[in-house]
C-alpha cells in the first residue's frame, strides 16, 4: 500500500483541471435540480392560461431573474466543460489543454453578459 506525500494531493487539487473537473459535475448537478422545477412550471400550462400567466408572473421577479441568469451561465460552463472532454477523448490533437479551459470560461462568460444586456435592457 503505497500513500501520497503530504501536499500532492492538495497541489492537484489546485490545478486549473481539477477546478474544471469540479465546475463540470456542480454545473450538472445544479442543472439538474433545475429541471423539476422547470417541469413545474409548465405544468401550469395544464391548469389553464389564468394558471400559467400567475406563475410566470413569480419569474419577473429581479431574484428569479438573477437565477435566470445564473442558469445560462452554468448551461455554458457545462456546455464548454462537456465539449472539452469529448476533444480530449476522440481529438487527435493533444495541445494546451488549460486554453481549452480558459476558452471554455470566456465562453461562458460572453453567453452570460449577452443574455444579460437581452435580459435587462
Amino acid at each position: 500500500m503505497t500513500t501520497a506525500r503530504p501536499g500532492v494531493e492538495m497541489a492537484a487539487r489546485r490545478h486549473p483541471i481539477y477546478a474544471a473537473f469540479v465546475v463540470h459535475r456542480v454545473s450538472g448537478l445544479v442543472l439538474a435540480l433545475f429541471l423539476p422545477l422547470h417541469f413545474t412550471l409548465l405544468a401550469t400550462a395544464l391548469g389553464g392560461a389564468g394558471a400559467l400567466d400567475a406563475a410566470l408572473a413569480w419569474t419577473e421577479s429581479p431574484l428569479v431573474r438573477l437565477g435566470e441568469w445564473g442558469l445560462v451561465v452554468l448551461l455554458s460552463l457545462h456546455l464548454a466543460a462537456g465539449l472539452r472532454l469529448l476533444l480530449i477523448e476522440f481529438a487527435d490533437w493533444s495541445g494546451p489543454r488549460k486554453n481549452w479551459i480558459a476558452g471554455g470560461c470566456g465562453f461562458a462568460l460572453a453567453m452570460g453578459l449577452a443574455y444579460a444586456l437581452l435580459l435587462w435592457q
